[in-house]
């Protein structure tokens, strides 16, 4: 059998994401590594899965993880100013967040898996490996030691840090334990947007350091590969498979105060690993898609929205739909009610989906026609800086004609967009048929245009709202949440330039 190797690259706490992959990889696809390499906080995971935890036991750790409860200020380190030796320590993760995970180093040093730890010995300036059977609480902090973020961890005579800028997936290291497939997962931004400010910077340093080193090695083994397919020896000497899942996570590198967001991000990874499998023909057991609660309480929430506009018969693209529809006063209206069934799940799951009905009328219709169907919020499909909220609801017209309302309001912070425009604009196809999403294919369009939300109606909206639970503090909380989610999707879309991702 091929000698198989799990890379669980750094991305600091977007490793969050990852966790949601092993979940999939490991319990789902049953795939089993011979051996695997942690890098930054990659390690985190690597200590887990030495440890002897599944996939979901790793990813559970994750979903119950409290961001706050992990933030250590290095205050006596402040007067220095900019000679201090880090902002923040490990001490927080120390205390709260490794025994919430169940981290036990006695199993870990007594696992008989085959592991690596990537750490910089600093004092002789070199990478360093450590196995299962050396780790201990100083060495893991030691492997995510960021420097000017963590204070760097003095063991014996010599100080390490974080190996992120000399590697931040050791495929090398991999390779030389003779592994014939190699298995990563990439949590490391590659958009190579460049923001400026400090702390932007830091990040997008780290991004150039740990993509080029990880393309160069890519690009190695391909040519590996080419030169072993000619007949040739190769650099290693063998033929490497390589698979890696990489992924925009939309979740900041340190900068994360919120829970929600962090289980969000481990159910992408669930949802991105499961379609990475499917596209790749790797089989998965069928699994349960309902993820812990983050919360004890269900609680929901409504809201009523109206939005008017023009539709017109025999047009395919909204924009000339509404031009042509507003030409010939052919005017809509439609009005639905959005109900959150459970905050604590659409929060956090990737989907972001709520049932709606309520009705649409439009020209040629003798009265407004009963909807009902799905409301998905902020979901972005690769690109967390792009979010698309969808309407599909079904309907039967004044002639007994099943019908499928479409509607797709982009957010995103493209030259000439704003946030009213994007968020208030429907863009709206009426297809005939009930058609589900995924199948559109083929479907035709009995009508297209766009509506909008007027500045009056929105206040209407507003004054819609309702939460429901069992107590004042339980409804307070889920406001809270919807509210936090809703002005976080649009931070990472328009706040870009502050922080890339929303801290809440």
């Amino acid at each position: 059998m091929p000698k198989r190797s799990l890379i669980l690259a750094g991305g600091g706490i977007k490793v969050a994401f990852q966790a949601g992959v092993l979940q999939v990889w490991l319990d789902e696809a049953g795939l089993t590594f011979d051996h695997a390499d942690g890098a930054s906080g990659g390690t985190f995971n690597l200590a887990m899965w030495c440890q002897g935890m599944t996939g979901t036991q790793i990813a559970d750790a994750w979903r119950r993880t409290r961001p706050a409860e992990g933030v250590s200020l290095n205050a006596p380190q402040f007067q220095r100013l900019l000679w201090a030796r880090s902002l923040f320590t490990l001490d927080a993760y120390r205390r709260h967040v490794f025994p919430a995970w169940g981290l036990d180093w006695e199993k870990i040093r007594a696992s008989r898996r085959e592991a690596s730890f990537n750490v910089f010995n600093f004092t002789n300036q070199e990478l360093q490996i450590w196995d299962a059977s050396q780790m201990d609480e100083d060495r893991l902090c030691a492997c995510v030691s960021l420097p000017m973020w963590f204070p760097p961890v003095v063991i014996g005579d010599e100080t390490f840090i974080d190996a992120v800028y000399v590697t931040d997936g050791n495929v090398e290291e991999a390779i030389r334990r003779g592994a014939d497939e190699i298995w990563a997962i990439w949590t490391v931004s590659t958009l190579g947007t460049w923001n400026d400010g400090f702390v932007a910077n830091y990040f997008q340093i780290i991004e150039a350091a740990a993509n080029g080193r990880f393309k160069i090695i890519c690009d190695r083994i391909e040519t590996n590969n080419r030169a072993i397919a000619a007949g040739n020896d190769g650099e290693f000497g063998r033929p490497i498979a390589l698979h890696v899942l990489k992924a925009e996570v939309p979740m900041h590198y340190l900068m994360n105060f919120n829970q929600d967001r962090l289980v969000e991000c481990v159910n992408l990874g669930v949802r991105d690993a499961r379609r990475w499998c499917n596209e790749r023909g790797v089989g998965l057991t069928p699994a349960m898609d309902v993820p812990p609660t983050v919360r004890t309480v269900t609680t929901s929430l409504s809201f009523r929205e109206e939005m008017k506009g023009y539709l017109m018969p025999g047009e395919v693209d909204p924009r000339e739909g509404f031009d042509a529809g507003r030409a010939a006063e052919r005017a809509a209206t439609l009005r639905v009610t959005v109900v959150v069934d459970d905050v604590d799940r659409f929060v956090t799951e990737p989907a972001h989906e709520a049932r709606a009905t309520g009705w649409v009328q439009y020209d040629g219709m003798d009265k407004p026609a009963a909807v009902h169907g799905r409301f998905n919020m902020f979901v972005d499909e690769g690109d967390p800086h792009r979010k698309h909220t969808t309407y599909r609801l079904f309907f039967e017209d004044g002639q007994g004609h099943e019908r499928t309302v479409v509607g797709t309001k982009t957010v995103d912070d493209r030259a000439g967009a704003d946030v009213w425009s994007d968020t208030t604009t429907l863009y709206t196809r009426v297809l005939e048929g009930h058609r589900e999403a995924g199948d559109d294919a083929g479907a035709r369009v009995a009508l297209a245009g766009i509506l909008r939300l007027h500045p009056t109606a929105f206040l209407e909206e507003l004054g819609t709202l309702r939460v429901e639970g069992p107590t004042a503090a339980d409804r307070a909380a889920a406001l809270a949440r919807f509210g936090a989610f809703f002005v976080g999707q649009m931070w990472d879309v328009y706040a870009t330039h502050f922080l890339s991702y929303a801290p809440f």
